[in-house]
């Protein structure tokens, strides 16, 4: 008979929303995300079309930023005064990835 493993559903744990601050507003994410956003970001990334790279970009905000967030974010991103340009968004996105991939201290208990 085959083994089973059972890998749980506790991946999130105690962690804390990251949160960013731009143009002197405070943004919060969510504290987890599905693994598919990140294979996702990963393919269209690597994409040669950059309308498909720019959906991405604006797509993965929406996934990883918190609502109240987000309209706020998308609302700058439309702003003709606060400029975000395209490297800052790359750093931000950098950053969010980095904290939201981060391995916590102990890893889940699988029953």
């Amino acid at each position: 008979m085959a083994e089973m493993k059972d890998f749980g559903s506790d991946f999130v744990g105690e962690k804390e929303s990251p949160k960013f601050k731009l143009h002197g507003e405070e943004f919060e994410c969510v504290k987890a995300i599905q693994g598919k956003v990140l294979l996702n970001l990963t393919a269209k990334v690597a994409s040669e079309d950059p309308a498909e790279q720019a959906a991405m970009i604006t797509g993965f905000f929406k996934d990883v930023l918190i609502s109240e967030s987000y309209e706020r974010f998308d609302a700058l991103l439309d702003s003709k005064d606060k400029i975000v340009t395209v490297e800052a968004l790359g750093e931000i996105v950098g950053w969010i990835t980095g904290q939201l991939t981060a391995r916590p201290e102990e890893q889940p208990k699988v029953s």
